[in-house]
């Protein structure tokens, strides 16, 4: 399993372990399992209950294509889908807890998914997923070819690591915020605001840490109410998410 290293815009670089060939066949088998079940049931419930099929020999060519290609559809766009709706998970992937992240540290967007999608096609579909294996074996950062064009990666989610190497804080229960608009960051901004905090707090580098303190009061509309201790107020923050994402 290869390492992969993601170069952040605060030029922190954050360690994942890129998912493996079999994690990857894994994900793509469930969430065949899926198409094929919901084929299963769309055929059950219109061509052998509603008995759909009777009507074809009446229809001209073109109807039918249209038909046919209403009810496949939904498996057309599955992975597109529900990629853009979990933030690079499917089914399948949440299941074997592999996720798609770009490799520039922002979270994928759905151009990006997109365009994974679209090479599916060359990928998986025409050539029955050997140019996926290929690429994904042979390349450094476990990449198959709509990866490399989108800028993505698939990285596995069972790293085992120390709670300082994740966003999560130690937080008691009579713990109270102070910051509610912190709600405006993501999982991905936590983690890159921690890393560079810890970073920047090893080396000593408090013009790194006055920088940071900036950028999130610039994108959240937070101002900073630790009087004379930027330390401080980026501590609040992180403790702050995880009271309101862990309430939520």
């Amino acid at each position: 399993m290869s390492e992969l290293s993601i170069a952040t815009t605060q030029n922190v670089k954050i360690n994942f372990k890129a998912a493996s060939a079999g994690e990857r066949i894994g994900a793509y088998l469930l969430d065949l399992i899926i198409k094929i079940a919901y084929c299963i049931v769309v055929y059950g419930i219109f061509f052998y209950w509603l008995n759909l099929d009777k009507l074809f020999p009446k229809l001209d060519q073109w109807s039918l294509m249209t038909i046919l290609l209403m009810f496949y559809f939904p498996v057309m766009i599955y992975s597109i889908t529900l990629e853009s709706v979990f933030e690079g998970q499917t089914i399948g992937k949440k299941i074997t807890k592999i996720k798609v992240v770009k490799i520039d540290g922002y979270q994928a967007g759905f151009g990006d998914y997109l365009m994974r999608w679209f090479f599916r096609l060359i990928d998986i579909t025409i050539f029955n997923g050997i140019i996926a294996l290929i690429t994904v074996v042979s390349s450094k950062k476990g990449q198959r070819l709509g990866d490399m064009v989108a800028g993505t990666a698939v990285i596995t989610l069972k790293n085992k690591v120390d709670i300082s190497h994740t966003i999560l804080e130690e937080i008691g229960e009579t713990y109270v915020p102070t910051y509610p608009l912190v709600i405006k960051l993501s999982d991905n901004d936590m983690r890159i605001i921690k890393e560079t905090f810890l970073r920047a707090e090893a080396k000593n580098d408090y013009e790194i840490i006055y920088k940071l303190v900036s950028k999130i009061e610039s994108v959240t509309g937070i101002k900073n109410q630790s009087i004379g201790n930027p330390a401080d107020f980026i501590c609040t923050v992180l403790k702050d998410y995880n009271f309101y994402t862990q309430n939520m």
